[in-house]
């Protein structure tokens, strides 16, 4: 996000008595417990354990005498060297020959699954509350519905085209080599977002880490609302 050529990154659970919705990346389940009855009273529901399949990052530290060549041997997940670069421009740099070490690159995803306790359910019916993937969708989905609340303007589309060109969906991108970065504020996350603007257009209620990905959409959008009218009108550098 820059102007001028420097960048001024800003950057319930409920359930229903007859059953829960969980959501995945592998779909939609629909758990529905067994009710009976005993003295003309039914059973208090309770909610089945479920698991989920979460999408993580698999990240790499580069260490002295890496090339994206070597690195993406390594990790075929990858797609090569020429996609690596892709996915790591914003924290790589113009320059893709140049791998300073320490720089923490992502390789690929890989899938988790993370089992969910099994709670009783209230006996009063509720509308089921959301769940989000934890992947780019899921993140832009959840920021969107916190935007919403908070009447922040947006789309998934502009988001999302946004974040592509501005990190490559890389949550953990820092761009260690522009103007800001030579001020000491680099920008950082998905939307590239400097420290001070992050804290001036932080939205209550999310993370306090301009790392985390709900918080650094939720943020650089509330920025370009303020100044642009709308993460939709950014189609650049901002």
């Amino acid at each position: 996000m820059s102007a001028r050529g420097k960048r001024h990154s800003f950057k319930t659970h409920s359930t229903l008595t007859r059953g829960i919705l969980a959501a995945g990346l592998g779909g939609v389940t629909l758990a529905l417990p067994i009710v009976g009855a005993t003295c003309a009273q039914a059973a208090t529901p309770t909610a089945a354990a479920t698991t989920t399949n979460d999408v993580r990052l698999i990240t790499y530290k580069v260490v002295a005498g890496d090339t994206l060549a070597k690195i993406a041997q390594k990790y075929p997940t990858s797609g090569g060297a020429a996609k690596l670069y892709v996915a790591n421009r914003a924290v790589i740099g113009p320059n893709p020959t140049t791998l300073r070490p320490g720089l923490t690159l992502t390789v690929g995803t890989k899938r988790v699954k993370t089992p969910t306790k099994a709670t009783p359910a209230p006996t009063a019916a509720k509308a089921s509350a959301k769940t989000y993937a934890n992947n780019l969708d899921g993140w832009i989905k959840h920021s969107l519905d916190i935007m919403a609340r908070a009447k922040i303007p947006g789309t998934y589309n502009g988001i999302h085209r946004n974040v592509m060109r501005e990190s490559s969906g890389n949550p953990l991108a820092i761009n260690n080599w522009d103007s800001n970065a030579k001020a000491g504020i680099p920008s950082k996350g998905l939307l590239q977002v400097i420290d001070p603007t992050f804290k001036a257009y932080h939205v209550p209620g999310t993370s306090m880490n301009p790392y985390d990905p709900v918080a650094n959409i939720t943020a650089a959008c509330n920025y370009a609302a303020a100044k642009y009218g709308s993460i939709d009108n950014v189609n650049g550098p901002y």
